[in-house]
């Protein structure tokens, strides 16, 4: 949880600088960054819209999102409804399609990217981005996250008070590392799989 949830939290407040009211969208919204993203995004007061294959859409509307996009059916970049924040953790849309359906402000977060080139190791994106976002009135950025006791702290408070649950696809036994990892492989997790010892 530290490090998916600190990298939801870092996208939308530090990066994203989410305000209560806020049209947010979110790709790959069932997965361990998106699942967290909207959850946080919900707590800070957000309307979130979460995209994610068919597959997990009933997670994604569990986990609180005011409304779910299937991306195997629907395109939303080619809708009408427009974004003040983006968290893009999915990586799969052009910059250029992102930006349609963002508001003349609004903003782009990238968080990882697809990928493992040689030299960018899958950054090359969210550079982009931001060379971009030196030329249009849209804030578009990349994330690098690292969690501290401070985010520590606040994703505590979030767990407490019962905003922030962990969504949990399965556990295996340690004995069945390997068979968990390949399942982490086919892109199927929805949320986290755990290791049970």
């Amino acid at each position: 949880m530290p490090i998916s949830a600190c990298a939801a939290l870092h996208g939308l407040r530090d990066a994203g600088r989410l305000t209560a009211g806020q049209r947010v969208l979110i790709t790959g919204a069932g997965g361990g960054v998106g699942g967290y993203a909207v959850q946080i995004a919900k707590a800070d007061g957000a309307h979130v819209t979460g995209v994610c294959r068919t597959a997990k859409t009933g997670l994604v509307r569990s986990l609180g999102a005011d409304h779910v996009i299937d991306h195997t059916r629907e395109d939303f970049t080619t809708g009408a409804d427009r974004y003040d924040l983006i968290l893009d953790t999915a990586g799969n849309r052009r910059l250029g399609r992102l930006r349609r359906v963002l508001t003349p402000r609004g903003a782009l977060v990238i968080v990882g990217g697809p990928g493992g080139g040689r030299v960018l190791q899958g950054a090359d994106r969210q550079i982009r981005a931001m060379l971009l976002s030196l030329f249009v009135g849209q804030r578009l950025t990349g994330l690098m996250s690292t969690e501290s006791a401070a985010d520590l702290e606040t994703l505590t408070g979030l767990i407490d008070s019962g905003a922030l649950t962990p969504a949990l696809d399965r556990t295996y036994p340690l004995a069945r590392t390997p068979d968990a990892l390949a399942y982490l492989t086919t892109g199927q997790v929805a949320g986290k799989i755990a290791i049970t010892i």
